[in-house]
């Protein structure tokens, strides 16, 4: 079972780890990449969050210390020799968007430092996703800090199934560090597969979950719902109907909120229900950075 109520009244440490990259629209580049949104979104939820990646020496590089420092999320962004990370963004016209992706990027190459290991050593939670280990030396820096964070601190597993960039080996040795778990209706059929489940569900796959000693399930469907399991509890609320501008951020929105309401002594379905507003919110904005009014947060 999974208790968040050690880290109520407590200063939550957390950080986004993977790719920080730029989300290039057709009317230009946003800063983005998933475990940067979600260290973005705990910031705004109160947490005390950073992004750990890579960069290059590039023009991109430049513009994303620069535009992460503007957004105030402190960030451990390690100089590489690769080119900084870049996903083409094509959009339908509902908003949801279809991703290119740069091959062999800064993000794919992120060096174990000391300075990394003596941060994640501190962290109360963690996030991080399959993308970033498409890269060898990632995945295996990603599972090096994981590894090094303190024993009752909180993994976040957001599976991104990006094309060809998983495998099951990386997704169960990810599985193995996770406490949180969160993934979409698009890549719900093929978790079921590699898990080896004749049940293709939201609840078959919670139960395959639960075997592996992960208690919370954070399970999303676009337009249509989000399901949250925690422990033997489960909220299904509707997504608000909202003029979308674009959908990109708002699954890690979603997760960030969540996450930081539930250690911050929300139930679970105030949890849920914050989650769902705020995600909202950041689909009616550009990018999955915007910035948030404070009254989205009364």
């Amino acid at each position: 079972m999974l208790d968040f109520s050690k880290f109520k009244g407590k200063k939550v440490k957390c950080a986004g780890l993977g790719e920080v990259l730029f989300d290039v629209f057709p009317t230009g580049p946003k800063i983005g990449g998933a475990p940067a949104n979600f260290a973005y979104h705990c910031r705004q939820n109160g947490l005390e969050s950073l992004a750990i990646s890579s960069v290059g020496t590039d023009s991109l590089g430049f513009q994303a210390r620069n535009l992460l420092a503007a957004r105030f999320l402190p960030a451990l962004l390690i100089e590489n020799t690769k080119e900084t990370g870049a996903v083409n963004v094509d959009l339908t016209d509902d908003g949801v968007p279809t991703y290119t992706f740069v091959e062999d990027t800064a993000y794919d190459n992120i060096p174990l430092t000391e300075t990394a290991l003596g941060i994640a050593r501190q962290l109360d939670l963690m996030c991080f996703g399959s993308l970033a280990q498409r890269g060898n030396v990632s995945h295996r820096t990603i599972m090096a800090l994981l590894d090094a964070m303190p024993k009752g601190s909180l993994r976040v597993f957001d599976v991104n199934l990006r094309r060809n960039y998983f495998s099951r080996e990386i997704i169960e040795a990810s599985l193995k560090r996770t406490e949180i778990f969160k993934c979409n209706e698009d890549e719900l059929p093929v978790l079921c597969e590699f898990a080896r489940l004749q049940e293709k569900t939201a609840a078959a796959y919670y139960e395959y979950l639960k075997s592996l000693g992960i208690y919370c399930f954070i399970f999303t469907e676009g337009a249509s719902q989000s399901t949250v399991f925690l422990n033997d509890e489960i909220s299904v609320l509707p997504t608000p109907k909202v003029e979308v501008v674009d959908t990109v951020g708002a699954g890690d929105s979603f997760t960030a909120t969540f996450i930081s309401r539930l250690m911050q002594g929300d139930s679970l379905v105030e949890a849920h229900k914050k989650a769902v507003k705020i995600s909202a919110y950041v689909c009616t904005q550009a990018g999955a950075m915007p910035d948030m009014p404070a009254e989205l947060f009364a």
